[in-house]
């Protein structure tokens, strides 16, 4: 009779444990090129901790995220919303005529400005405000552009309010325990979890540990490129450390982690800033990311090969908690394999750094993009890029995107943008 009971017992609490909605940490890589992963094929770094990451996940190898600036792109991951949607499109408000820039971050403008960005975004509803459903409790590190970590629903947090992080931006660069006594805290309440895990890192400044910038140094005759390696294997270190605390704490099997990077970085290896077709571009050096997703015995790993986007993390993970979306988002659910093998083409969009008109999306756009298949084709909006064409690229055969096609695929241009225009026709 005993025996049956501790059974019975032992059932309910196997069965409560399935149950239970996943703890989930996402990791998001700063200024990071997609291939800078020994994973993902780069013949001198070393990223072990990534490298086992994406052997233990459902990894795609094609991702991409919306835009190719920091603020907007992270504004989307933690949305699940294109920029044009949530309306954060660019890092800062506009500068006022005949003002400095420095004069203008301390300004009653730029702190109006400021505020009007973090309504958007409450106003879009955030993934930590949608997961206190099922009474999870969140916390923010590292990069946080929308003020005070509460303002993005967050319970628990760094950032004080500062334009980019301010303190949050401790975290991986000096120390990983404000997400440690966050976790521990989480298992003393018995709350399901959520950890915003977005350093600094491999972003500049490019201040790595000695030991690794003098092996990197080795590998190459550019000191700045060096420094930006090192950055990488420093932030691979981090992420290592973080997996495996959750591990050894006994959280391996219930926690989803998910990887992204917000935009790219390649390195001028004269100047040691970014290079064309990297950050704030509208090329696949600025928007190319691998995603994963880690959940031990609820995930297969796998590489997959369709398409994903930053956009698809956020309904990925309310279907994972068990929550209903509040309102329709445009991206899909990753563990969903038919609706990710339907799935042929993305969108993106390429705003100003600062905003144009706050209020009007449309006033700050750049580019367009739309990847179909391997097609890529590149609109520009000539109100803020006047000398620039349409671009056209095969990147199945041309991935750094050297061989404009537009003038030899007309039909093909047309076509593509026309799914464009049908998508969003500012």
């Amino acid at each position: 009779m005993i025996r049956l009971l501790l059974l019975s017992l032992l059932a309910f609490a196997t069965l409560r444990a399935a149950d239970a909605p996943p703890n989930i940490v996402m990791i998001i890589s700063d200024d990071h090129l997609w291939s800078d992963y020994g994973f993902m094929g780069h013949p001198h770094l070393q990223t072990p901790h990534l490298d086992r990451l994406a052997a233990e996940s459902r990894t795609f190898k094609r991702g991409y995220v919306t835009s190719s600036l920091c603020c907007p792109s992270l504004a989307t991951i933690i949305t699940g919303l294109y920029p044009h949607q949530h309306k954060v499109t660019s890092n800062d408000p506009a500068i006022p005529t005949g003002m400095k820039p420095r004069e203008f971050q301390k300004s009653a403008e730029f702190e109006a400005g400021r505020e009007t960005m973090s309504q958007f975004l409450e106003s879009a509803s955030t993934l930590p405000k949608m997961l206190q459903q099922k009474g999870y409790l969140s916390l923010q590190t590292g990069k946080w552009w929308q003020k005070h970590y509460s303002r993005g629903g967050f319970t628990h947090g760094m950032t004080q309010g500062g334009r980019h992080g301010d303190k949050g931006l401790d975290i991986g660069r000096k120390t990983l325990q404000p997400v440690y006594d966050f976790i521990g805290e989480a298992k003393k309440q018995q709350k399901p979890f959520l950890v915003w895990y977005a350093p600094m890192m491999p972003h500049d400044p490019h201040t790595p540990p000695k030991r690794l910038l003098d092996k990197y140094l080795r590998k190459t005759p550019s000191e700045p490129v060096a420094k930006y390696w090192a950055m990488v294997e420093w932030f691979d270190e981090t992420c290592g450390e973080l997996v495996k605390h959750i591990d050894d704490n006994g959280l391996k099997e219930n926690t989803l982690i998910v990887y992204i990077t917000d935009n790219g970085w390649i390195t001028n290896p004269k100047t040691g800033r970014y290079a064309d077709k990297s950050k704030q571009s509208q090329y696949d050096g600025g928007l190319r990311t691998p995603i994963m997703i880690r959940w031990p015995n609820q995930v297969k790993p796998e590489t997959h090969r369709a398409l994903a986007q930053s956009i698809d993390l956020v309904p990925t993970l309310l279907k994972a908690a068990g929550i209903e979306s509040p309102k329709p988002l445009p991206g899909l659910n990753l563990l969903d394999d038919a609706a990710v093998n339907a799935r042929t083409t993305l969108y993106g969009e390429c705003f100003t750094h600062n905003f144009v008109d706050i209020q009007k999306p449309a006033t700050s756009l750049k580019w367009r993009w739309i990847i179909d298949g391997n097609d890529k084709l590149i609109l520009p909006n000539k109100a803020n890029q006047p000398d620039d064409v349409t671009e056209l690229y095969d990147l199945k055969n041309d991935p750094t995107e050297e061989n404009n096609l537009a003038a030899d695929y007309a039909d093909k241009v047309k076509v593509l943008q026309a799914k464009l225009d049908t998508w969003w026709k500012p």
